[in-house]
């Protein structure tokens, strides 16, 4: 347990390899807070500082697939920019208001939200690797990124599933390249509540830093892996974190 906030070698070591692990999930198919979240809560944390701890890894994990996706050719980084520029006050906003709210409401929500998005995965035909028509531009995209951005920063669970099953749904993207631009997206929304969470007091920087390192590396391996392999295995990812993270939410529901 965690009994300071100068934590033992051996949690520190513990730590790094569950982040290992949740890098390469969330690098693939998002959702490596399922793997994170909980072993900071068993670790000792307060739900505070492992929402913050949490962000500080996976700010880290996240960035290094976004560059793996962007010297792969899969993230258009000029061309979301204003994107980038929204989904990051969109983040403030969340991180902010969390800290004043009880966001204990969102947890009967979001269940109905990711199984959904599982149903849509495994039943539409469109979540390929081939590009198809885009049912929104970018600008009317935005109001969807700042949606899922200040989500992110209000609570968290599922925010890289959200930015690439709407990217795939909304703007037509192939699914490698949707993940390769959610990756953009949600490195963003990391940044923007890694500040405000740090302002606020509530990140193990010894703990997060070490963290880090394992998301790094995580990310890094997955990130190849998943654009060797593309939505054959992206898709199947996707499905398994969706409704891993909706049983996870419906069990502390219950609990």
């Amino acid at each position: 347990m965690l009994e300071s906030l100068t934590p033992e070698i051996w949690l520190l070591v513990a730590m790094f390899g569950v982040a290992v692990l949740a890098g390469f999930i969330d690098s693939i198919a998002g959702g490596g807070g399922l793997v994170m979240m909980p072993a900071l809560l068993a670790a000792g944390l307060p739900p505070h500082l492992a929402i913050g701890t949490n962000k500080l890894q996976s700010l880290f994990g996240t960035s290094m697939s976004c560059w793996n996706y962007w010297k792969g050719g899969l993230v258009d980084v000029r061309g979301n920019l204003p994107l980038v520029a929204l989904v990051f006050c969109g983040s403030v906003l969340g991180a902010v208001l969390v800290q004043q709210v009880d966001a204990g409401v969102l947890r009967y929500i979001v269940p109905v939200f990711l199984i959904g998005m599982a149903a849509y995965v495994i039943l539409s035909p469109r979540m390929t690797d081939e590009d198809a028509q885009e049912r929104l531009s970018r600008k009317g995209y935005a109001p969807v990124a700042g949606s899922i951005a200040f989500y992110d920063g209000f609570f968290g669970p599922g925010t890289g599933q959200f930015f690439t099953t709407s990217l795939v749904g909304l703007r037509g993207h192939g699914l490698t390249r949707a993940t390769g631009n959610a990756k953009l997206l949600n490195a963003t929304t990391n940044w923007a509540a890694v500040l405000i969470f740090a302002v606020g007091g509530k990140v193990v920087w010894i703990l997060g830093f070490t963290m880090a390192a394992g998301a790094m590396l995580g990310g890094y391996i997955g990130s190849h892996f998943a654009m060797r392999h593309g939505a054959k295995i992206i898709r199947p990812l996707m499905i398994v974190a969706s409704l891993g993270l909706t049983a996870k939410i419906v069990w502390d529901m219950l609990a």
